[in-house]
């Protein structure tokens, strides 16, 4: 039943969606997910008044602030939208670029950003309104590693402010620093051992347990793509969940955890890590993991290339595709 019920979605996705090529035909919403777990598509959610779209092409996450604001990074800069969809303030160039990974953090009355800069060898902390960059994380030198690649891809932070960072497209340790940028230790390294990395690609702190963990994104492990946690001190804990495609990244509500995966689906978990839906599956594998799929072939209700997800205080999901053209949905939860 499960599986007729998914064809017949991504059959009505092709049906009745058209993209925005034509601006006198509307898209309708479409209807994804389960159980609590149902979500609506927002069609033409973030796009300029012409119909396109105002990112250039995407790699990049999703965040939002206390004022439900939505931040999105583009290889152009960082990108804030509205609930509603306006674009009300853009940061581009310069320090913005390149934004692979973002979270967000109050620290007494401001609000921060911190970025993993993939193609820039840093971590960066900003001020998520003014653009202030306040501290950035260069390869650590004194980790003893030696000369070595620093790309990047993931970036989180404890609830004391230490601060991780992820090389995920070089050697794969993640390093630890204190709130003031500190170098504090290093772990992991690339393989596909129970305790190695193959792309630790994405990583946050998950707060569904207690105390909080690190939950990390590797995405290249063969023979498939899980999740795995580690204690803040860097010793593993467990293997969560394997056959998860190509995980890109984690957000996490309450007992609930958002996990883009590259291959053109999202996958919620409860806080036992049982799937409890599949959002967006694409039927075409000729389009998942393709970054090449511009705006006038997109479908509604369909993603291309999952790269980030955020939950807003609703329960709405926003979700960006690794994308040429830039493409940032909003998902409408089903009460």
């Amino acid at each position: 039943m499960l599986r007729s019920l998914r064809f017949i979605v991504c059959l009505f996705a092709v049906f009745c969606q058209d993209g925005f090529l034509h601006a006198d035909q509307p898209v309708s919403p479409v209807r994804m997910g389960c159980g609590i777990m149902t979500f609506d598509t927002v069609p033409g959610w973030g796009l300029r008044p012409d119909g396109r779209s105002a990112l250039g092409p995407t790699h990049g996450a999703v965040v939002i602030d206390q004022a439900g604001n939505i931040y999105t990074s583009a290889n152009a800069g960082v990108f804030v939208f509205s609930p509603g969809g306006a674009l009300i303030h853009s940061h581009l160039g310069g320090d913005y670029t390149n934004l692979h990974d973002m979270e967000i953090r109050k620290e007494g009355d401001r609000e921060f950003i911190y970025g993993a800069r993939n193609q820039n060898a840093e971590g960066i902390k900003l001020d998520a309104h003014s653009g202030e960059v306040v501290l950035r994380l260069p390869y650590p030198e004194e980790s003893g590693l030696g000369p070595i690649k620093f790309n990047p891809t993931a970036i989180t932070v404890a609830p004391n402010g230490d601060i991780f960072l992820s090389n995920g497209y070089a050697t794969n340790h993640i390093f630890k620093f204190d709130a003031k940028g500190k170098y504090q230790m290093h772990f992991g390294e690339q393989g596909n051992g129970l305790k190695q990395f193959n792309t630790a690609h994405g990583m946050t702190l998950d707060t569904r347990y207690e105390p909080p963990r690190l939950l990390i994104c590797d995405r290249n492990h063969q023979p498939k793509g899980r999740l795995l946690h580690y204690t803040l001190a860097g010793e593993f804990i467990e293997e969560l969940i394997t056959g998860l495609g190509m995980p890109t990244s984690a957000s996490i509500q309450g007992d609930y955890v958002s996990v883009p995966d590259l291959h053109g689906r999202l996958v919620i978990l409860d806080k036992s890590n049982t799937i409890m839906a599949v959002l967006g599956h694409n039927p075409d594998p000729a389009k998942r993991a393709n970054f090449n799929v511009p705006q006038e072939d997109w479908i509604e209700g369909i993603f291309s290339g999952t790269h980030g997800s955020y939950w807003d205080v609703e329960g709405n999901l926003y979700v960006q595709d690794w994308n040429v053209s830039g493409r940032l949905m909003k998902l409408l939860r089903v009460r």
